[in-house]
């Protein structure tokens, strides 16, 4: 009788691929809570708060995740199994990558003043009329914030300064209303010498107030602007690299 020769073990047994499935499955759950929590947040789903749990969690899963592999590795390594090795290795670039994002953010967030309310005219803001009541019933106030916001922009944003253009004032209303439309900002108001508007953030669907106030010089025509957001107390620099782009699109357009 022929002797069945007994299938040969895997050294290590199951574990290299355990760990490795294991942090897949904890990637996998990192990017559902971290991707996830902006949109559901934005359809009324979910609370600021909650959503901002889930981000966390999130980031708690990722570092699960990169620690799991990184055992996965060692053992493959001294059990000399390779694909649970690839397996780990592709886990950890993954939440590399998944964590980019919010330590991007975060780092941000400790480089700029705790300020939501920026203008290219400290001394005479822009005022919101039309948006005036959306911007009481929000948590952030109407009224520009005052001198102590005007001189931390000042040090942390020195090139938000006005723009001034040599152009009939109805043409660089236009442009301005065109750029705007563009962005896909939604207008409240359009009048002679001003546009309000709001612009809406892609991931949690913050909403920013703008305003642009144009004003006749005798060589040319002065546009100010305004950036508020009405929810937080820091907007990360959202406020004023929103009007830097705006008046470098705006002054595109014009030439």
């Amino acid at each position: 009788m022929a002797n069945r020769s007994t299938p040969t073990r895997p050294r290590g047994g199951l574990w290299p691929a355990l760990l490795a499935g294991l942090s897949i499955l904890l990637l996998a759950a990192a990017t559902l809570m971290m991707a996830g929590s902006g949109p559901a947040y934005s359809w009324e789903l979910i609370s600021l708060g909650e959503a901002f749990n889930f981000l966390r969690n999130g980031v708690y899963a990722a570092g699960g995740a990169v620690a799991l592999s990184l055992v996965a590795l060692l053992v493959s390594a001294l059990t000399r199994r390779f694909k649970p090795a690839v397996l780990a290795s592709l886990v950890i670039m993954g939440a590399a990558a998944l964590l980019y994002v919010p330590w991007q953010h975060w780092q941000r967030a400790q480089e700029v003043p705790a300020i939501h309310d920026i203008t290219t005219d400290t001394q005479n803001p822009p005022t919101f009329e039309a948006l005036a009541d959306a911007r009481e019933a929000a948590p952030n106030a109407v009224d520009y914030p005052g001198t102590a916001t005007a001189d931390q922009q000042q040090a942390a944003y020195p090139t938000i300064e006005p723009l001034v253009v040599d152009a009939a004032s109805p043409r660089v209303l236009a442009a301005a209303q065109a750029q705007v439309e563009e962005n896909g900002w939604q207008i409240a108001r359009v009048s002679d010498d001003r546009i309000e508007a709001t612009a809406t953030t892609l991931w949690f669907g913050f909403e920013d107030d703008v305003v642009i106030r144009l004003t006749e010089l005798e060589n040319g025509v002065q546009v100010d602007m305004r950036s508020a957001s009405r929810l937080g107390a820091s907007d990360v620099g959202t406020n004023a690299a929103r009007i830097e782009q705006f008046l470098t699109a705006l002054e595109a357009r014009l030439e």
